[in-house]
């Protein structure tokens, strides 16, 4: 039986109490378990004690005597486990080498999410444009967001390409700005590679409907980025070939980093 409990303690302090009073009726009814084990182990349900006993829940663990007649108890409690989860009983000996379902993927459906573009140009597709040809579109896709001429609107500002002799920040961004208000970091002044830019736009505009622009399209709207930019002439072909030739003025602030 358990124990009374003052009325004045915590429901925590009578649920404890409770605990701790049928851990030591398990302990009472196996003389040969050590009654402190029970009280660590926390009398949760008899397999768990049964199984702790035989493992030696505390340093020392149990004698002899005590670990082999439990022995049997902790087999059945893991039978039990492994009839009621199949993948319990099988995780302390290794994971199967096939779990048995799925099929491997084909070529196809690889290619279909493999889009990404490296800095070095690796994954630009077939296709080309001009700032002529991506004018219409990022009027079409982009302007209502980044602003007729790409100074920003709901969304960030993408044309800027001051200042020429630094990035947006740093002691000689300081010196060029003197009194003057911060620039955005846009296309001209802070983007590394224009093959990622390609990247980006490719997999995540328009926001409201990414991965629906062709690669022309694509194309079309990095040239006009880059020439409203300053960065190539606005006759410029931008294709697989041309686009990784193309020095960003922030290239030589990055530093890769491995990780």
């Amino acid at each position: 039986m358990g124990r009374l409990v003052p009325t004045g303690r915590s429901r925590g302090a009578r649920d404890r109490t409770t605990r701790d009073a049928a851990v030591a009726g398990a302990a009472d009814a196996r003389p040969d378990a050590p009654r402190h084990l029970f009280r660590r182990c926390g009398g949760n349900a008899a397999w768990l004690l049964a199984a702790a006993l035989a493992a030696g829940c505390g340093p020392g663990g149990g004698s002899p005597a005590t670990q082999g007649s439990v022995t049997g108890e902790t087999a059945s409690a893991e039978t039990a486990m492994a009839d009621a989860a199949p993948g319990a009983a099988s995780a302390g000996a290794g994971m199967p080498d096939r779990f048995g379902f799925g099929r491997p993927a084909t070529h196809e459906e690889i290619a279909a999410w493999d889009i990404d573009v490296m800095p070095d140009g690796t994954g630009l597709p077939a296709g080309e444009g001009t700032a002529e040809s991506g004018a219409s579109v990022y009027a079409r896709q982009c302007a209502s967001c980044h602003g007729r001429a790409g100074e920003g609107a709901t969304a960030a500002a993408l044309v800027g390409y001051e200042p020429e002799s630094a990035p947006p920040f740093g002691p000689r961004y300081e010196e060029w700005r003197g009194g003057g208000e911060d620039v955005p970091f846009t296309v001209g002044n802070y983007w590394p590679y224009a093959t990622t830019l390609y990247d980006y736009i490719y997999r995540a505009m328009p926001s409201g409907a990414p991965g629906t622009l062709a690669p022309d399209e694509v194309y079309g709207l990095v040239a006009w980025l880059l020439a409203e930019n300053r960065i190539i002439a606005r006759d410029a072909v931008m294709n697989a070939a041309t686009l990784p030739a193309v020095e960003m003025p922030a290239r030589d602030i990055f530093v890769p980093q491995e990780r």
